[in-house]
């Protein structure tokens, strides 16, 4: 349900797989260090991909396209994803070293691939004016059901400013979902809560989280804390809204 995972010689991270390390997540979910010069391919038959850039300088290629992008770190910049169907050939460059995650699951509808820049990723600044801003956090959708039906996941990122909640008030959904958390400076920390346990985050950590379960997090005073936030559509069931816990939700009357 938590892992605090190192990276491989090769700089790659394995948070979930469908066939293996938390598969109920029912997704493939792996992030990558690349090296200035180094390249990766992706494209596995008879899953859909989305390809994340958290830092540094990448160039992707697929089909006939190219875009480069480049992105200091997910606390200052907005994101860059590319997100494609199944058969798909993906080509990921690093003009510098970079570090991207990447998000795959089985999908049969044939779309076409979409690049995600900075300005094409609305921010809702939320909690701000809710029990004294301490829920108070940054939340982007890259793509989900809204403006991706065809897809069977969804993408996000959040940033959960020191000190305060987020994915509050409690709340839950039927899909499963998987957090990778990393933080402004190293050593800094939050929690979170699934369902009754309590598990501390550290940068680089993840969270698989089972449906049914809530998930409220918090950071650390002096700490600032980002999640990307994946969840796997269910058949016939997709992830549209959430369901607050209800003991909880006189809180929203606030």
């Amino acid at each position: 349900m938590f892992d605090y995972l190192e990276f491989d010689v090769s700089g790659k991270k394995a948070v979930s797989r469908m066939d293996g390390i938390n598969d109920n997540m029912r997704m493939d979910i792996t992030v990558f260090r690349m090296k200035k010069g180094s390249v990766l391919e992706f494209g596995e038959s008879g899953k859909e991909i989305a390809i994340l850039l958290l830092e540094g300088n990448i160039t992707y290629q697929w089909l006939s396209f190219t875009e480069t992008a480049e992105r200091s770190n997910v606390f200052s910049q907005p994101p860059y994803c590319l997100h494609s169907c199944k058969d798909t050939k993906v080509t990921i460059a690093a003009v510098y070293d970079s570090e991207i995650i990447v998000q795959s699951t089985t999908n049969d509808n044939i779309f076409d691939s979409h690049f995600y820049k900075p300005e094409d990723c609305k921010i809702e600044l939320m909690g701000e004016t809710q029990w004294e801003g301490t829920a108070k956090r940054e939340v982007l959708t890259i793509f989900d059901y809204n403006n991706a039906p065809y897809s069977n996941m969804v993408m996000g990122e959040v940033i959960t400013k020191a000190g305060r909640w987020s994915s509050y008030i409690p709340h839950s959904h039927a899909q499963p979902e998987v957090y990778y958390y990393k933080f402004d400076k190293p050593q800094g920390f939050g929690a979170a809560f699934i369902g009754e346990n309590v598990f501390k985050v550290a940068d680089g950590s993840s969270a698989s989280i089972p449906g049914g379960l809530t998930h409220p997090q918090t950071a650390a005073p002096g700490y600032n804390m980002y999640y990307c936030w994946m969840i796997r559509h269910l058949d016939n069931n997709p992830w549209t809204s959430r369901d607050n816990d209800p003991i909880h939700e006189w809180l929203l009357k606030e």
